[in-house]
């Protein structure tokens, strides 16, 4: 009987190869001095990456900001005491404005200074404005009211590069052009200011009206030429220039124009009438500019408003001084002296010394 192969018999080969694996080797254990070296290190790289990061964004920042400087748009805070308006004559008249400069001067005491004054750096290390002349006058009243308020600095735009004087004048007046306040009588007495100015390219007062005013249209430069002509026949003999409307100063431009006696008469209806209002004076010149070539000679032209004379006439001029330009103002009993110096500074003795030698001069 044969033997039956079982189902399970396995031939396995007579040598078995046994390898044993490579076994995965253990990463090396670091001591923990290692370990705080190596994390000091990351700790350091990753600071240096953000102070680098600083340093690039501060440098940016930096040249913008000279930039921003240059360009005369960065505000700074300058003594009060430093800022001198010797270099321009300003384009305000000389009449009755303490009451918007008291407006002015509640204002910035109670919200501050909006819009920075704007100056030029001088080569005495001060600075000339070029615009805010109110501005300045009310920071120097807050300032001389308060004493130790916090008023002796004042915020400005310091423009980097200093136009021609024919520059600043135009700055001047464009500022005042935007907030629309200047009246015609002002824009002309600044275009006569401009005219005689040596320092300008201006010959006469057509090609400063054309310097200062070339935004403005063509009919508007007409009118201000003819207010011009208008101050220079009668602006001494105005008390309140600046109430002179447009209509009434051109017809009164042109009646004089026609009729050259009339200025005569003009005068004579306001001489000595120190103390009129502004109706007082509108209603003179009214009736002068309503007259024609058959009305010139009568008698009812001469018609007076009721009025109290004071007697004596008003002057005012302006000259140059090694201070700067000076303003003088002469009436009855009364010599008015503007410039750009604090007189209460100068000793009492000396003072009196130099007012007396003035007044001996005059008389």
């Amino acid at each position: 009987m044969s033997k039956k192969r079982r189902v399970f018999d396995i031939d396995l080969p007579d040598e078995i190869e046994v390898t044993d694996a490579p076994k995965p080797e253990a990463p090396a254990r670091r001591g923990p001095m290692a370990s705080a070296i190596s994390e000091n290190a990351e700790a350091l790289k990753a600071r240096q990456s953000a102070s680098d990061a600083i340093r690039e964004e501060n440098d940016a920042l930096a040249h913008e900001l000279v930039a921003l400087r240059e360009a005369g748009q960065v505000v700074e805070q300058i003594p009060l005491g430093d800022v001198k308006t010797t270099a321009l004559v300003r384009d305000r008249l000389s009449t009755d404005q303490d009451m918007e400069l008291d407006e002015l001067v509640t204002s910035i005491r109670e919200i501050g200074l909006s819009n920075p004054i704007r100056v030029i750096a001088r080569p005495d290390g001060r600075f000339e404005l070029v615009q805010g002349y109110r501005r300045l006058n009310a920071y120097r009243r807050l300032h001389s009211a308060d004493g130790q308020g916090g008023w002796d600095r004042i915020p400005a735009l310091v423009l980097a590069e200093a136009p021609d004087v024919g520059g600043l004048y135009r700055r001047m007046v464009d500022e005042n052009l935007v907030r629309k306040d200047l009246s015609f009588a002002e824009m002309a007495h600044i275009a006569q200011v401009y005219a005689a100015d040596p320092a300008t390219d201006a010959d006469d007062i057509t090609d400063a009206v054309a310097a200062l005013f070339q935004s403005a249209p063509y009919s508007k430069r007409s009118y201000i030429r003819s207010f011009a002509y208008l101050m220079d026949s009668l602006g001494d003999h105005l008390a309140h220039p600046t109430e002179l409307p447009r209509a009434l100063g051109l017809a009164l431009a042109r009646v004089i124009k026609d009729h050259p006696e009339v200025l005569a008469q003009i005068k004579e209806e306001l001489k000595g009438w120190d103390n009129r209002s502004v109706a007082d004076e509108l209603e003179v010149l009214r009736r002068f500019a309503e007259v024609d070539d058959f009305e010139v000679a009568k008698p009812t032209l001469r018609k007076k408003a009721p009025r109290k004379r004071a007697g004596g006439t008003k002057t005012t001029f302006h000259i140059r001084s090694t201070a700067g330009q000076v303003k003088c103002t002469a009436a009855m009993g009364r010599l008015e002296i503007q410039v750009d110096r604090d007189f209460s500074s100068i000793e009492r003795k000396r003072l009196e010394q130099a007012i007396a030698s003035l007044v001996d001069g005059l008389v």
